[in-house]
């Protein structure tokens, strides 16, 4: 038995029909992977998709529910190599946008549906602006009533895939004052008059995920391109939020995985002072600690893939995706620091087997709710009297 099917074995927590989704996944992406090294970010979106990674569906009758294959494609793709920023992107598509929508948009939207799960039609999720991110009633983008639809003014800023996407998942003001119903959201073509993409943002972490801004200079859209009805978007974004934050780390457990297999490897044949590595108490506890946040990772975010499954709202498990998210950050971060300390210089050289990614596991802590806002609510849902 290979040392890679030891960890599978030891680590096998989601349920059976779905590990063999992560491990076909795995061997089909891993020639999509090789064959688009070099391509930009569409093709090998495009050439990811027709996998079937953005299906909405189950497989096989017997297979895991469309939620639960759905993570175990992305954990598989991550198993393969492919790039974590377009690991990300993907799981912020089919979770933080396809699935919460699916049973929202109209029927023209389910028409829809088909070319995003094949690639052709890209998604991002337009919320944040420049002066308010975590509190989406500050939000200053309006749209207003013109004859038989709507003028929309104003500016996304901070959104995954902006330069890049095709249609935007818009929140916008429909009504003044800070009520549940002042804010509605729209689907909106970015080649639509009037939209526009404004800056591009170099980042530090997961750098080949685009994200960029969008303008709206009085750009008109009809009645049909509401999502749900007037005045329902917060209810919408509450939605999105609890699908995104209780899943959008899945895109991490390939990465997590593939640090361990590595780091450990590294333990079993590095010679240190006479003696394999592996051989000291400290470099066995660190890696059994890696192996311990991977489990608990696992078994967080495949638990929450199967109650949504189970037909279970993300509404109702909105602090069980909180926890999970701040666990997974928090477990990716500490086991990244772990690998770190044992590979020493070696996990700040590029061209290394044990080359580390520091900042992409910090920013896990930010992205879909900073971490310590996320405390605040769970609190919050305990009955203590705080405040944002």
């Amino acid at each position: 038995m290979s040392d890679t099917d030891t960890l599978t074995r030891i680590l096998r927590c989601a349920p059976p029909p779905a590990e063999h989704v992560v491990d076909d996944f795995r061997e089909r992406a891993a020639d999509v992977a090789a064959k688009t090294a070099g391509d930009d970010f569409r093709a090998q979106w495009r050439s990811l998709a027709a996998l079937g990674v953005l299906r909405l569906t189950g497989g096989a009758p017997d297979g895991p529910g469309p939620v639960t294959r759905g993570l175990a494609a992305i954990e598989g793709i991550g198993l393969a190599g492919i790039d974590p920023g377009l690991c990300y992107a993907l799981t912020s598509q089919l979770f933080g946008m396809q699935h919460p929508l699916h049973t929202t948009l109209s029927r023209p939207g389910q028409d829809l549906t088909q070319s995003v799960e094949d690639g052709r039609t890209l998604l991002c999720h337009a919320l944040t602006e420049r002066v308010g991110g975590s509190d989406p009633l500050s939000m200053a983008t309006r749209a207003e009533r013109d004859r038989d639809g709507y003028v929309l003014t104003g500016a996304k800023t901070f959104v995954t895939a902006a330069p890049v996407a095709d249609l935007a998942i818009v929140f916008a003001r429909t009504a003044t004052g800070r009520t549940p119903f002042a804010l509605t959201a729209f689907l909106v073509p970015l080649d639509t008059p009037g939209v526009s993409r404004g800056e591009t943002f170099d980042k530090t972490a997961l750098r080949s995920a685009p994200m960029g801004e969008l303008l709206f200079d009085g750009a008109r859209l009809p009645a049909t391109a509401v999502i749900g009805q007037e005045g329902s978007g917060l209810g919408i974004m509450s939605a999105t939020t609890a699908w995104e934050r209780a899943l959008i780390l899945g895109y991490a457990l390939g990465p997590m995985r593939l640090l361990l297999d590595r780091t450990a490897r590294w333990a079993r044949e590095r010679e240190h002072f006479g003696r394999r590595m592996g051989a000291s108490h400290q470099v066995a506890g660190r890696i059994s600690d890696m192996a311990m946040a991977l489990h608990r990772s696992r078994v967080q975010l495949y638990t929450l893939a199967a109650a949504l499954d189970a037909g279970t709202g993300a509404r109702q498990l909105a602090a069980e995706a909180a926890l999970t998210k701040i666990s997974v950050s928090e477990d990716y971060l500490r086991m990244t620091e772990h690998a770190t300390a044992l590979a020493g210089v070696r996990a700040f050289l590029p061209d290394t087997d044990l080359a580390a990614d520091p900042l992409s596991p910090l920013a896990a802590l930010t992205y879909a709710g900073p971490n310590d806002l996320l405390r605040v609510g769970v609190a919050r849902q305990l009955g203590l009297p705080v405040e944002n």
